[in-house]
């Protein structure tokens, strides 16, 4: 029996509510790493299969483009808006948790390089190792690295930025994403 690897549906939303954008990014990073776990028993008892294949190939898109996309979201945009809203000794511990979470990305983006070579031959049906470690540290980094999004960064948000900041927001990532990219 194989393994069944979960698609892509997952909540959507628009440049116009970019808060609720970024949580839905979320839900769609968690499916791609279950499917990224899914993949290691998998290509130990099929190998590098067609349906492996498939799966490297679309977890491979999703965190060579959006994933990056919403990492820029974030550090380009939506810190420094947060930045800006706050003032005096409030923004000491903002400045802390953006420092953290930028620092967050460069990890995950350096584990994702590494895992990214297992998958590029996995995706071309070809033998690799896809280390069971390695994915694990890779999911349960960016698992922790989602809920401190989650329950402090998004709320603080929601509470601080003003309608013009969030229509800010929600141009600059229409404007990464393209007229005919897909939502992050």
């Amino acid at each position: 029996m194989s393994t069944s690897f979960p698609g892509f549906s997952s909540p959507m939303a628009g440049t116009d509510a970019p808060l609720d954008m970024l949580a839905a990014c979320h839900t769609r990073i968690e499916k791609q790493c279950t499917t990224l776990t899914r993949l290691v028993p998998h290509l130990a008892e099929h190998g590098a299969d067609e349906q492996a294949a498939t799966a490297a190939r679309n977890v491979m898109r999703y965190f060579d483009t959006a994933a990056l996309m919403h990492h820029a979201d974030e550090e380009e945009n939506l810190f420094p808006e947060l930045l800006d809203s706050m003032a005096g000794s409030d923004a000491v511990c903002l400045r802390e948790l953006t420092q953290t979470l930028t620092a967050d990305h460069r990890r995950l983006e350096a584990d994702w390089r590494h895992l990214r070579r297992a998958l590029a031959e996995i995706a071309e049906e070809r033998p690799a190792e896809l280390a069971a470690q390695d994915v694990a540290e890779f999911v349960e980094r960016y698992a922790r690295h989602l809920q401190r999004e989650d329950e402090e960064l998004f709320p603080m948000a929601q509470r601080l930025l003003g309608d013009d900041a969030l229509k800010r927001l929600g141009h600059a990532m229409s404007e990464r994403r393209g007229p005919a990219a897909p939502s992050a």
